[in-house]
């Protein structure tokens, strides 16, 4: 990897390790306000529906980013599946972190959608609640997999 490649590769990998504590923050209080909403039967609000937003959106950046980092990454064998196969540090890194963490995305966008489909603020607060739940459980568990600290 040539002097620029890796300098972009730093700076992306900085943001992408910047970015989850914007993803988890936003994403635990869109739980948290589901969750309050949700059993404190509270009408949906404009500031549920954008912090919701606010949260699907950076979980999307974030995954743009992981996906470039994906093609630069040192840690990242997708050219020879079999050989990552073999080592559990490059099979958790070209497989399981990006499943996992597209599965989390899928959660979060279906989510979402069916929040802003549903016609009663019970409703939405409950599709926020469980699929954006689901979602940060996948990805404290992808974190907790990648061996890292998920704060620090």
């Amino acid at each position: 990897m040539d002097i620029k490649l890796k300098d972009m590769y730093s700076t992306l990998l900085g943001l992408h390790s910047g970015l989850r504590y914007i993803v988890l923050l936003l994403l635990a209080i869109a739980l948290l306000l589901a969750i309050i909403g949700l059993f404190g039967k509270k009408p949906y609000t404009q500031t549920n529906r954008k912090l919701n937003l606010f949260a699907m959106i950076s979980t999307h950046t974030q995954f743009l980013v992981g996906l470039i980092l994906y093609f630069f990454s040192p840690l990242v064998n997708y050219s020879n599946m079999g050989e990552a196969m073999k080592d559990t540090m490059t099979r958790y890194w070209t497989v399981e972190h990006s499943v996992m963490m597209l599965f989390a995305i899928v959660l979060i966008t279906v989510g979402h959608s069916r929040s802003k489909k549903a016609a009663d603020g019970f409703s939405k607060h409950r599709s926020i609640a469980l699929y954006y739940g689901l979602a940060v459980l996948v990805i404290l568990v992808a974190i907790y997999q990648s061996g890292r600290p998920i704060f620090g």
